[in-house]
This record gives C-alpha cells, sequence and structure tokens, in this order.
C-alpha cells in the first residue's frame, strides 16, 4: 500500500499542470477547503468560471473505491452528488476533479446552533435518501463490482474484523496501539459473534455517510448535497449506520430517525457501536489521519452497549 504526499504547495501545482493539460484551462484560484482521513479536498476556479472540487487521495487506489460508487449513489436521489470531470494518477499523486457541491459539510458547529425544527428537518432529508440506497437490493455481499458473500458476518469477518484485529494486535505488541484498547475490541468481538445473526439482504451503501461529508446551506440548514462515499459495497444496512452517529452526528439525531423510520434488529445498538469503534481503530492500518478522539468516544459509547447487551442476553 503506498501512500502519497499531500503537501498542499505540491498538489497545487499538480492541479494546476494537469488542468491546463486536460481541459486546456487556466486556474484562476485555489484554495483548500477540508479533509479527512481519506484525503485533502481543493475547490479551484478556472478560466472559464467553472468551479471545481479536486480531491487527492491519501492511499494509491482509494480514488477508484469512491468515484465509481458515486453514479449508483445519484440515481433517484433529489440532491446532488459530485460527478466526475476527469482522474489522474501517477506514481506521486492520485486526484480526482469534480463537480463542486455548495454549501457547507456538517461538520461546522454552527450547525449546531440551528432549531429543534431545523435538524428534524435536515435529519428527515438526510435519512429519507439513505433509505432510497438502502431500498436497492443486490444478490451477494461485497465489493460493488464483484460481490461474492452468501453472508454478510461471514464477509465482515473475513474481509475486515479478523484482519484489523491481527493487525491492531500487532501494533499493540509494538506498542503503537492501547492494549486497553486492544482488550476491549477483543471483549467486544466476542460478543459480537455470540449475537445470533439475523435475516439481511445486501443493500446498497453510501459506506461513510457521516456528518462531514453531508452538504447544507449555511443560513437555511438545508441539505445541498452528498459527498465521498468511503467503503460503498453491497452490505448488511446497519453497517452504514454507525457513521450516522459519528463526530457529532448524535445531536441532529440521524441514527434514532433512521430507526424511527426503518426499525432495526434487536440488538442493532451494540452492533452499531461495534461497527464504529472497529472503523475508528482500524484507520491506524493505513494512510489515513488518527484520531484519537473519536476512537475514545466510539469505546465510550461501545462500553456502554455492552453493558446494555450482557443485561439483554
Amino acid at each position: 500500500m503506498k501512500i502519497f504526499d499531500v503537501d498542499n504547495r505540491k498538489l497545487i501545482s499538480v492541479f494546476k499542470k494537469v488542468i491546463f493539460e486536460k481541459l486546456n484551462l487556466q486556474v484562476i484560484s485555489i484554495k483548500f477547503v477540508g479533509g479527512g482521513s481519506n484525503g485533502k479536498v481543493f475547490k479551484a476556479k478556472l478560466s472559464d468560471n467553472r468551479v471545481l472540487a479536486l480531491k487527492a487521495y491519501r492511499v494509491q487506489g482509494a480514488m477508484e473505491e469512491e468515484i465509481y460508487p458515486l453514479a449508483l449513489l445519484s440515481e433517484n436521489i433529489p440532491y446532488e452528488m459530485p460527478e466526475v470531470i476527469f482522474t489522474y494518477s501517477d506514481s506521486e499523486c492520485e486526484f480526482a476533479a469534480m463537480s463542486f457541491i455548495k454549501g457547507s459539510n456538517v461538520l461546522n458547529p454552527l450547525f449546531l446552533l440551528k432549531s429543534k425544527k431545523k435538524k428534524e428537518a435536515f435529519a428527515n432529508a438526510v435519512v429519507s435518501s439513505m433509505l432510497i440506497w438502502h431500498s436497492r437490493v443486490g444478490v451477494k455481499y461485497g465489493n460493488l463490482q464483484n460481490p461474492q458473500y452468501d453472508s454478510w458476518l461471514e464477509f465482515y469477518k473475513k474481509e475486515m474484523q479478523l484482519p484489523w484485529l491481527k493487525g491492531l494486535s500487532e501494533l499493540a505488541e509494538k506498542n503503537k496501539f492501547n492494549k486497553k484498547h486492544l482488550k476491549l475490541l477483543l471483549e467486544a468481538t466476542d460478543l459480537f459473534n455470540k449475537v445470533c445473526e439475523e435475516p439481511t439482504s445486501p443493500v446498497l451503501i453510501h459506506g461513510d455517510f457521516n456528518i462531514m461529508n453531508m452538504m447544507a446551506d449555511l443560513k437555511t440548514f438545508n441539505v445541498t448535497g452528498f459527498i465521498d462515499p468511503g467503503g460503498s459495497m453491497w452490505a448488511d444496512r446497519e453497517y452504514d449506520l454507525f457513521q450516522l452517529r459519528n463526530m457529532w452526528g448524535d445531536c441532529f439525531g440521524l441514527y434514532e430517525k433512521y430507526k424511527q423510520f426503518a426499525g432495526l434488529s434487536q440488538y442493532s445498538d451494540f452492533r452499531v457501536a461495534y461497527y464504529g469503534a472497529m472503523n475508528e481503530a482500524h484507520c491506524r492500518l493505513g494512510g489515513g489521519l488518527i484520531m484519537p478522539v473519536w476512537e475514545i468516544l466510539w469505546n465510550i459509547k461501545l462500553k456502554r452497549e455492552m453493558k446494555k447487551l450482557k443485561e439483554m442476553m
């Protein structure tokens, strides 16, 4: 796995050169507008007045995983998603040039000041779109282009749970991962694997549907679009839900709104907390940004749900 240098100066130089080569246009202005574990995003105004979003990826291969699902996810939802204009990759860089979605990502703390009514309307819009994605049923679980698993848990355990825990154990042995955190995840895994698998169907999921990837108008709090489908696949719909609780998603009631609209399995709260804690920890295994505060918060949620689950069993 190759990790790219996403230094702003180097990227901007590459952007200008490639845009001229691909579109025969000059970059009039360009600025960094945000980023996450997968990469950095820049807003570029071109000489024909077009505005593009340029996303540079940290890990080689991540670009293809993100841009392929955009066409599928954009079908039938009433909100805009990025349209890919072109992609570029070489030995030093991978980036995608896409249409720019107006608005501010909802990680902006100013959205926390919105009224209860506006937060409710926002949650309704988000969950309604998510349910459109989840209404698309596949044949098997796994990769969007070539799903191969008949069981969600078989897929999750083989492709994520086991390799992630193995990698985290190796990091803990080198004192690069908190051993108490590893112990918690191992205990939670024992519980997760004991909980009976309930019948599910493989559905289309966004895979990274947290508030950072939801765009809204800063004044009205109306949704303007959705971005960055990282980890989109054919999966159990509950796997898509931990991202609704990521960061301060709970302040907008997104997860509870989904439960209200669609209902969930008996052990969904525990499963979602487990998925969230495992996903946050696994970021240490790749080239993504590590955010210890989110890791700690997920572990707190997981401990709480483990206690509830033990009382239920």
